[in-house]
Order: C-alpha cells, then structure tokens, then sequence
C-alpha cells in the first residue's frame, strides 16, 4: 500500500518542528517526528490498525494516535493519505480537497 503525506501534513510537521526548535530543544523535534514516521510506516502492513476519527462519521477517516498527537489519514484500496498530525487536545481541523 503506497503513503503519501498530503500538505497540510507536512505543514503540521513543520509546526512541530518549530515549536521545539523555538523552545531550545531541536533534538526533540527531530526524535519526534522520525518516531512519527515510523509509526506512520506500520500503516503500509496493517492499513486498518486506525480507528475511526470520532468527530466524523466517515469509515475512510482514520486515526493513529502517537501521543500528544493524532495522525489522521485517508483510507482507500491503494493509497493511505496522510491528511493531520494534529495535536490531541485540539479540535480536528480537516484540510481542503487537495486531490
């Protein structure tokens, strides 16, 4: 199953990345978001471990949660998007239609 990280993903990634370089601590960014990626890579065998976003009643919007965040994506036949890496205790914000 092929992934493909949509840009309001990356946008999040970047956020991350600037929050704990602006707070002193770079190597945590950098610890994070390869932590990140690798969960998002369990996604490729097992595309169906998320569970259903709760603020949606959508069944092709799922959620891996890697704690403080969400990784929220799109589930098709042949390709997972990854759509949010988004905070957990912030409102889930859906990007536009990028497609």
């Amino acid at each position: 199953m092929e992934i493909l990280i949509i840009n309001s993903a990356f946008s999040d990634l970047g956020a991350i990345k600037d929050y704990y370089s602006e707070q002193g601590v770079p190597h945590v960014a950098h610890d994070i978001i390869s932590s990140i990626f690798e969960h998002i890579q369990s996604l490729t065998d097992h595309p169906c471990i998320g569970r259903l976003v709760p603020e949606f009643d959508d069944e092709t919007i799922r959620e891996i949660i890697h704690p403080p965040y969400r990784i929220v994506y799109l589930l098709d036949v042949k390709v997972i998007q990854i759509i949010r890496i988004w905070r957990s205790e912030r409102l889930l914000k859906l990007p536009k239609k990028e497609v």
